[in-house]
Formats: C-alpha cells, structure tokens, sequence
C-alpha cells in the first residue's frame, strides 16, 4: 500500500509545481509560501481529525517532536528556496535540479538507516546526475530568468529537501503520520511568516492580485495532498525507494510546464529527462 501512497505523492507534487508557478507571476515568493503553507496547514489538521489521530499528541515522544520540529525547519528552507527558483527561473530547469535531492536523500539514508546501496541503485543515480544536468544546459529560454541565480536557490532546495525526508523519516516513526506532518507543518508555517516579517515583505501581502491567490490556495491543497501520501509512504516503506517514486512527478510537471507556459525541451533536455525517468525506474529494482 505505502507504494500507493508514494505515486500519490507524485502526482499531487507535479500540480503543486505548477499551480505555484501560476500564483507567482506577480506575487513575491516569500509571501506565496507564507500563504499556502497556512492552506496546507488547515488541511493537514483536518486530515489529523479525520483519522481521529488528535488524541495521541501527549504520546509523542521528546526526541519524536524535535526531529520533527528539525524536519519542518528543512521543509521550511527547502520551499523558499525552491519558490524563489521558480519565480526567477524555468520550471523545466528548477525541478530536475531540487529532483536531484534523490542522490543525498540515498546516501544519508544509507549513513543513518543502513538502507542498502544496490548496484541498481548506483546506475540509477548515475543516470539522474546526468539527466540533471543535460536538462540544465538546455537551450536559454525568453523568459524571466534572472543569470544563473535560480540555481544557487534550486540547489539550496534539493539539500534541505534531502535532510527533510531522512529527519521526517526519523520523526514519524513514532507518531500517526497525519498527525506528524501537521505539527511539521505549523513549524513550517511559522518559519514562513517570520521570513515574510524579517525581510519587510508583509506590506506585499496587499498586493496579491486575487487570480494568483486562487493559484497559490490551490497549490497548497495540492501540497497537502503530497505530504499526507508521501509521509504515509515514509512511515512504512524504505525512504531509498519512496523518494525515487516521489520524484517521478518531475514527468507530470514538464508536461504541466508545456501546455500551461509553452517551456518547451531542447533534443539535450529530453535525453535529461529520459535518463532522469530511467534513472528513477532502476533505482526501483
């Protein structure tokens, strides 16, 4: 089943990278993330009610709560990063770069949960590293990316997106996963809103036009959507192979990115995104 969960995972992850996308056209990123982190945190709660899981939060452990605390900090960094990235560059080069957290997320998990390194597994890193950076070094496109600093903040994300999975990964083992990822979710909401205040931005929150604030509510339902699966994936399935499936959402969001904002691949960049899906498919061998 947590194999469900984690195509689940996939598919609501490749909506969220294009309904932020759309609700980022004129608003700044720093406050999109602050907005849809509150829409996902109001669903992750309901979702916690649902289930009935409420009940158990005076059974969470010390050591459970901080790695879950440490856990939503990443996810905190790990979304501001990649929101910045995607305002300022293509998404068809911002996703295979924060996908690429699948190669720390395998080595971290091999380091702290002795989850084994097949010779599969190396292939299929193999392949995602170079998949990456053909899609990279595809052609320029006309659109408003700003020199190569989108891809100082999409590395940024793909390494806090790492420590996010093997620190959740900890987390939830001893708490409902619904549960878990609402309470990781309030620290990501309060990391959100302080980066709105400290860097003088809440003024913006005015300027929001109501089309993209629509975008970005749904982003966050779509957002909320994946964690509950990919958590409930975590929780009982090993973070080596729930990763790379997480990542396969690349493929519905280059399609996404295609008929919603025309960014179109180069022969270089399918090859990337070949090898990247490829990579992604041993790997699950």
């Amino acid at each position: 089943m947590w194999i469900a969960y984690a195509f689940g995972s996939a598919v609501f992850a490749g909506l969220t990278s294009i309904l932020a996308k759309c609700g980022i056209q004129k608003t700044d990123s720093t406050v999109a993330t602050a907005i849809r982190t509150f829409v996902v945190l109001i669903f992750a709660w309901v979702m916690v009610f649902i289930v009935g899981s409420q009940g158990s939060i005076g059974d969470i452990s010390r050591k459970t709560l901080i790695f879950l605390i440490l856990s939503g900090l990443s996810t905190g960094a790990s979304w501001l990063c990649y929101f910045h990235a995607l305002q300022i560059g293509d998404i068809n080069k911002v996703v295979p770069v924060d996908k690429s957290s699948i190669i720390l997320t395998v080595i971290l998990a091999f380091l702290f949960f002795r989850e084994p390194v097949s010779a599969a597994k190396l292939i299929g890193l193999v392949g995602i590293g170079i998949g990456t950076y053909l899609m990279i070094e595809k052609k320029q496109s006309s659109g408003n990316q700003q020199g190569r600093g989108w891809l100082f903040y999409a590395l940024g994300s793909a390494v806090f997106a790492s420590l996010t999975s093997i620190l959740g990964k900890i987390g939830i083992s001893g708490v409902e996963s619904n549960l878990g990822t609402a309470i990781r979710t309030g620290v990501v909401l309060v990391m959100a809103w302080v980066m709105v205040f400290v860097t003088g931005k809440q003024s913006k929150l005015k300027e929001v036009p109501r089309g993209e604030l629509g975008f970005i509510c749904l982003s966050g339902l779509a957002t909320g959507g994946s964690w509950l699966c990919y958590y409930r994936a975590l929780q009982d399935g090993p973070a080596s192979i729930v990763v790379p499936i997480d990542k396969l959402s690349i493929l519905l969001t280059v399609a996404f990115a295609y008929v919603v904002f025309h960014e179109k691949l180069s022969k270089k960049g399918l090859a990337g995104l070949a090898l990247i899906t490829a990579g992604t498919l041993v790997m699950l061998l």
